[in-house]
């Protein structure tokens, strides 16, 4: 497969020493973008091509600023997914998505999956596991849990760490970086999400062994992944 290009895209990253603070504004946000009409026609285009695509609520990033003392404040309103979709069809509202990612450690190693054929974004592509939007009302923390359960049965041991806050230039989506860590390097069953899960030792990882195309996002956690000891 060939690696999705980067070569117009500059992503962004934040490193992290204490939680990031999300503080939200009150919505919800409508994009003046785009005519209500194209939206809708390009919305329901998406839902006849793939039936995964429901109506749902996200929150929108209208901007991240370091607030010191390594953190960094993320400002976000509410706002309907059908606006950020439709940008698959090349309708670009200026919708840009708050989403949580972690590194899933267990020992020296550390957990890959491969993104399913009807995903939206880097379908086929390697990432690090669990990856998913932030919904309204969800702390942080929770949600990375939470993915981390619903894509591939795992549970953390301790808390999530906070690591980044990253910009996936690609995909158009803010993403806060966790580290987690899992008792025991269990083999997950394959989900929906996930048709493939590996564990990798990092070390391998970092010197080149990959399971197979990461996705531009992942590679660029690959910094990231040195600092989570």
């Amino acid at each position: 497969m060939k690696e999705p290009s980067t070569s117009n895209a500059r992503h962004r990253c934040i490193r992290l020493r204490r939680p990031a603070t999300v503080a939200s504004v009150e919505g919800p946000f409508v994009p003046d973008g785009a005519s209500a009409a194209d939206v809708e026609r390009h919305w329901q285009a998406l839902r006849a091509a793939n039936s995964a695509y429901f109506e749902g609520r996200i929150l929108h990033v209208l901007g991240v600023h370091r607030n010191g003392h390594g953190g960094a404040t993320v400002h976000v309103v509410e706002c309907a997914y059908r606006y950020y979709a439709v940008g698959e069809r090349g309708l670009d509202t200026g919708v840009r998505p708050l989403g949580v990612k972690g590194f899933t450690l267990a020992g020296d190693a550390v957990l890959l999956g491969q993104r399913a054929a009807h995903v939206g974004g880097y379908p086929g592509c390697w990432e690090f596991a669990p990856g998913g939007g932030l919904e309204p009302g969800v702390a942080p923390e929770e949600m990375v849990r939470r993915e981390l359960f619903e894509e591939t049965g795992l549970r953390p041991s301790v808390a999530p760490v906070p690591i980044a806050v990253l910009y996936d230039a690609v995909m158009r989506t803010w993403e806060l970086v966790y580290r987690l860590r899992v008792a025991g390097a269990d083999h997950p069953a394959p989900t929906r999400e996930y048709p493939a899960l590996r564990w990798i030792a990092v070390r391998s990882l970092l010197a080149g062994e990959r399971p197979g195309t990461l996705s531009p996002i992942a590679r660029t956690m690959l910094g990231l992944l040195t600092e989570a000891p």
